[in-house]
């Protein structure tokens, strides 16, 4: 195509059409992908307010810069924001979106319509929740514990839960998407044991999408239900039961944890084998662990009931599946460590997030097993331990592989090429904001800071600086990320198609990719990952 001033250009996905019509009624999926990135980036960044204001109402053990019931409403809103609008959708509904048919030489997902209209009401769903910070905000916590959220919270709980309920509706229509593409719309050749481990931890968490979402979303409905009509489901006081919403709850919500981790696991499993130049060592283990941790996750929900009131036998029989979990987890990390053995091992900016995830992820999981252990449990459970366990897991984790991610795929997406300089300097300044934001609340946790509280002994002041000290660091570490991210945009260098000597169909086309994906309908010849193959032939 031709440019104003005579300048030919390959048309590309980016420059079909300038419109902004062009984009809100698009049926590309990788525009789609696009959408949803800058969507979820807007939420990020109020959840992420949100944060930053907790951090600072707890610099000093007085509630000193909000009232109790303003700081409950932050705490609340900032889960509900990052979890809901951020965590879940981000890998899955951005780089999925973008790299699925990409991967399997597909030109387009399954129901191109169903995933626009799935962008709509995941943008509905946020708008919702925003709104419901405007009006005055909610207070019961993410987790919208029963009766309180049922029955006597006056703040924005209807609304608040109606936008996590249609939100929800995004999420399945995107993984019952992913699962028909992957089944229906591979290349020739592309047999299951040559995915890309990527498309197979986005099948896992599509699995999850679709059985999981269903059961949190008609147990919303039900909250927003008794609130309105009073009819007596979880609120005791009316012959109901709030132990049934959290075994409906967590049913979804620890499977969510997954759907949140495995994708980003996906994207760690193509930095490995692409910046150590080898094929990935025990391939079918690491695919299949992606389904066995999707499986066992829904096994596993009862650990967050250990001090309701079930059973000792329950509590028994959750805690063993819980320990069950690691193992297909392990498995990833291990298999990701024999790889980086005797591979050409290159730290370029992507290398160092993957390496970031593989201790943040670690350390999580490693706390988790302390949480599944019944005696270890019951002294930490609702403490600042648990805060920093599931933030190890949910935040260092997922965000680590999605930036691992974003800069891996960046070239192909935008084509242009960020400084490499800045993006080391970014994953080291966010790997030691982590850490210095978190490490101290195990301590905290262990010394028994119970969390979701604004006061605390003064005692525990020093960890507390600490730790808001490290979200201020964390803070610049995502500045300066988005800052050279968005001038790469407009003043980078454009980037060659392959920029990472990387396997995989969607660096055999265009930078960035044309409408329709591929000139020719390609024909996958060889396995996943054969770089060695490539060395050999190089020799």
């Amino acid at each position: 195509m031709t440019e104003p001033g005579g300048k030919t250009v390959q048309k590309n996905y980016l420059n079909a059409d300038y419109s902004i019509k062009s984009w809100l009624f698009t049926l590309d999926h990788k525009r789609i992908g696009i959408l949803y990135l800058l969507t979820i980036c807007v939420f990020f960044a109020i959840g992420g307010t949100m944060a930053a204001l907790i951090r600072l109402e707890l610099l000093t053990p007085k509630s000193d810069f909000f009232t109790s019931d303003t700081y409950n409403k932050l705490f609340t809103l900032h889960g509900v924001i990052l979890i809901f609008f951020f965590l879940i959708p981000s890998i899955p509904a951005f780089l999925g979106n973008f790299l699925i048919p990409l991967m399997i030489g597909a030109r387009d997902v399954a129901f191109p319509r169903l995933n626009l209209f799935s962008w709509y009401i995941f943008t509905l769903g946020g708008l919702i929740a925003f709104g419901a910070l405007v009006v005055g905000g909610v207070d019961t916590g993410w987790t919208f514990y029963t009766p309180y959220s049922s029955s006597f919270a006056q703040t924005a709980v209807t609304a608040t839960v109606a936008a996590a309920f249609i939100a929800g509706f995004s999420s399945i229509f995107t993984g019952l998407n992913f699962i028909v593409t992957i089944h229906k719309m591979r290349a020739p050749g592309m047999t299951w044991y040559r995915l890309p481990l990527f498309v197979w931890a986005h099948y896992a968490t599509s699995v999850i999408m679709v059985l999981g979402t269903p059961v949190v979303a008609i147990t919303l409905f039900l909250v927003g239900l008794e609130r309105v009509l009073g009819i007596g489901i979880f609120d005791p006081a009316k012959g109901g039961d709030p132990i049934l919403f959290q075994h409906l709850f967590w049913f979804y919500s620890h499977p969510a944890v997954y759907i949140m981790i495995l994708p980003a696991m996906g994207v760690i499993s193509e930095l490995i084998t692409c910046f150590s130049h080898r094929k990935i060592f025990g391939y079918e283990f690491v695919a299949y662990s992606s389904i066995a941790i999707a499986i066992i996750g829904f096994l596993v929900w009862g650990h967050h009931l250990f001090t309701s009131g079930q059973s000792r036998f329950a509590s028994i029989v959750f805690s063993f599946l819980t320990f069950l979990v690691a193992i297909p987890s392990a498995v990833k990390i291990f298999n990701w460590t024999a790889t980086l053995y005797k591979g050409r091992v290159r730290f370029e900016s992507p290398m160092l997030f993957a390496l970031g995830f593989i201790g943040l992820f670690t350390i999580g999981g490693l706390t988790g097993l302390y949480l599944a252990s019944l005696g270890m449990d019951i002294p930490l459970q609702d403490t600042y331990f648990v805060v920093a366990h599931f933030h190890y897991i949910m935040v260092g984790g997922a965000i680590m592989g999605f930036l691992g991610g974003l800069h891996f795929w960046w070239p192909k997406i935008t084509g242009r090429m960020y400084p490499e300089a800045f993006g080391k300097l970014s994953a080291l300044v966010v790997f030691i904001g982590f850490n210095l934001t978190f490490l101290p609340q195990f301590i905290l946790g262990y010394l028994g800071m119970p969390r979701r509280y604004a006061s605390y002994p003064e005692e525990w002041q020093v960890l507390h600086v600490l730790s808001s000290a490290g979200a201020s660091i964390l803070t610049v570490g995502y500045l300066i990320t988005a800052t050279y991210l968005i001038w790469s945009v407009f003043c980078g260098e454009k980037a060659p198609a392959n920029p990472w000597g990387a396997k995989g169909l969607e660096w055999q086309t265009a930078t960035p990719p044309i409408p329709d994906n591929f000139e020719h309908r390609p024909i996958v010849r060889e396995e996943a990952y054969a770089y060695e193959e490539n060395v050999k032939g190089a020799a």
